[in-house]
């Protein structure tokens, strides 16, 4: 299993350096650089040619990086989409709370994460910062993750609630804000929090206009398992996938059309954010790159029948405690294969001709694949496939990394299913 191993210890790599969805497009970046692909601006005119490698950071958490063929008419889009953020808490604007002389910091829920998970954890702060400039209109930005567990979310002690082990209603204003420290006199109180972040950057209080700090839990990823078959990390869902499309982007010859690897941010509250699959930034940059390939709109658009789009995320694998939660004939295991994903109600993009198609990449290289549908009253959650294959006419399916503890913050996948979902990702890009 030795590359198999080599392979999942650079994905746990990443994602610790991935502490928000800013730094994860920053690891994205240098994954990008140091496999020659250079960056374009949407501010330029952009200039591509055949055979060219290539990456846009519209927004500081959305990246989508290309490649262009040596035949750009034969084979259209060949494109992997995912997303930059996971389930968390993020910090509010005036956020220390005193209880004597406890600080704790006002958090607001991010997505949809499984509140218990984060109790009596080491936690860290990470995100971006504005400061003040000579530009109205640009503040100066900085990057900023403080590296160490500085918070907890503490538990109640079961003395004062007898009643825990039977189940326990959060209240997200009340039991799941962090404890950050103890303040030593009354002019640390109000102000702890932007101290210490002027502190972390080296830079004047009152340049500090506005954060966005959120939560990560600060523990190492691991191997689980006697054979070390199976990858506990935070944010699996979705920054496997982020790393996964680059690694398979950045290491594949693109001879056809022209591969894209799409990491949007904000997918776990709905996409429809500037950085987000659901606007128009996406349409945009395709019909930026069609005209620096001095394409018409009339081919452009024909294009479209000759592309594909995977959309690639997590998937839930059948739980061995809770086998009756899922469908009886549709059962999806760790390292079993990745996932197709369908759904009668389209919260899955695919079709019996989409899901045809995956099912003949896999069979290229010998990839197994499982199918999973919800279990009927059960209704899931929805991907980024019907989201972009609404105003993006072109065929797409839905497929994933089978996982147990999805939205967790530890979540467990298969080592095998990492390596064969990259495989996947490597076949889609040699066409």
């Amino acid at each position: 299993m030795g590359k198999k191993v080599e392979y999942a210890k650079d994905l746990m790599s990443f994602i610790g350096n991935s502490s928000s969805p800013f730094h994860s497009v920053i690891e994205g970046k240098k994954m990008l650089d140091n496999a020659g692909f250079n960056e374009l601006l949407m501010k330029d005119e952009w200039k591509i040619e055949k055979g060219g490698k290539y990456y846009i950071i519209p927004y500081s958490s959305t990246i989508i990086a290309f490649t262009v063929g040596q035949n750009i008419d034969k084979v259209g889009y060949k494109i992997v989409v995912s997303h930059t953020d996971s389930p968390s808490f993020k910090i509010k604007p005036i956020s220390e709370i005193n209880t004597e002389n406890y600080i704790s910091l006002n958090t607001e829920v991010y997505g949809g994460p499984i509140y218990y998970t984060w109790l009596d954890r080491p936690i860290s702060l990470a995100g971006k910062v504005a400061l003040r400039s000579n530009n109205l209109m640009k503040p100066v930005i900085k990057y900023i993750d403080f590296k160490k567990p500085i918070l907890t979310i503490p538990s109640l002690a079961i003395h004062m609630n007898r009643e825990i082990n039977k189940g326990m209603e959060f209240h997200p204003q009340i039991d799941t804000i962090p404890l950050i420290g103890q303040i030593k006199d009354n002019l640390e109180k109000d102000n702890y929090l932007i101290s210490y972040i002027g502190k972390e950057l080296n830079v004047e209080v009152n340049d500090i206009l506005d954060f966005e700090l959120y939560l990560y839990l600060k523990e190492e990823s691991s191997f689980i398992g006697v054979n070390n078959e199976f990858v506990q990390a935070p944010k699996l869902d979705n920054l496997a996938m982020v790393y996964s499309s680059l690694q398979s982007i950045s290491s594949v010859e693109n001879k056809n059309g022209i591969n894209i690897a799409a990491c949007f941010d904000n997918e776990e509250i709905g996409s429809k954010t500037k950085q987000g699959a659901d606007s128009l930034l996406f349409t945009n940059i395709l019909d930026r790159i069609s005209i620096a390939l001095n394409k018409t709109k009339s081919k452009h658009y024909r294009m479209y029948e000759e592309s594909f789009i995977l959309s690639a995320d997590a998937a839930h694998a059948l739980h061995p405690n809770k086998a009756e939660k899922h469908d009886p004939t549709n059962r999806p295991l760790l390292n079993k294969g990745i996932v197709i994903k369908l759904s009668a109600r389209q919260s899955y993009a695919t079709d019996c001709e989409t899901s045809g198609i995956v099912q003949q990449l896999c069979e290229k290289t010998n990839i197994p694949y499982q199918k999973f549908v919800n279990r009927s009253g059960i209704p899931g959650g929805q991907s980024l496939g019907p989201i972009i294959s609404s105003f993006l006419p072109i065929k797409t399916a839905d497929v994933g990394v089978p996982m147990l503890a999805m939205h967790s913050v530890k979540e467990l996948v298969g080592v095998e299913d990492l390596i064969n979902m990259g495989q996947l990702f490597n076949n889609l890009y040699s066409i």
